[in-house]
């Protein structure tokens, strides 16, 4: 078992890594970047760093019990998950940038509504969350860096988890910030495309996964 330093270290390469592929949620963030500015898309990208920590948690402390029953209920959450995406992926389809298109550019983001904030990181929460085979993906990479469980120790599962999420958040915060630099720039009428090209995206995700749903209970 590596010491804590590097456990640390190992734990914040495992959260950076599992964040970095850009999907539905990385294409989410961005559009909320720049419809919403630079604060939206970190805390929409915090809300997935903190299911990311959760399944961090079930596989660090080798919860094999909670593991296994959450892959036995992958159909149920695939099926929460898809239809979620495919809600959000319409909703971002048909969004229009309205107060872009009263003043001709973007609203300053320095004093976003609690409430949006809140349902952003809700969603990408519950979007991550749903995906019960990510811990999977953490077993895994715990297995190649050579970490497996931290063998019950609270501790050693703790400074893991921290690993993970602060791994996570900083490539959230690297994407709202470098997206951020650009909002400013962004015109109303490109912004509708971004919308209607993420709400594609989005939506595709999820039909993908309940197509996958489907097969599984037909198969």
């Amino acid at each position: 078992m590596p010491g804590t330093p590097d456990l640390l270290f190992r734990g914040i390469i495992i959260g950076f890594s599992i964040a970095a592929p850009v999907g539905p949620i990385g294409v989410l963030v961005i559009r909320r970047t720049l419809a919403d500015g630079r604060i939206n898309g970190l805390v929409s990208g915090l809300g997935a760093a903190t299911a990311d920590a959760i399944y961090g948690t079930v596989a660090g402390f080798g919860l094999t019990v909670i593991s296994h029953f959450l892959i036995a209920q992958s159909d149920w959450l695939r099926l929460f998950g898809g239809g979620f995406l495919v809600y959000l992926g319409i909703k971002t389809f048909l969004a229009r940038p309205a107060e872009m298109e009263t003043t001709g550019e973007v609203e300053d983001d320095e004093t976003p509504s609690r409430p949006g904030l809140l349902g952003a990181y809700a969603s990408t929460f519950l979007l991550t969350i749903t995906n019960p085979l990510t811990i999977l993906s953490f077993a895994g990479v715990l297995a190649g860096l050579g970490i497996g469980e931290t063998g019950g120790d609270p501790q050693l599962a703790m400074i893991l988890v921290l690993g993970v999420f602060t791994g996570s958040a900083l490539w959230w915060l690297a994407l709202s910030t470098g997206i951020g630099l650009f909002r400013h720039r962004v015109k109303p009428v490109t912004l509708q495309w971004v919308n209607r090209i993420s709400g594609l995206v989005i939506t595709g995700a999820g039909l993908f996964a309940l197509s996958g749903l489907i097969r599984s209970l037909l198969s």
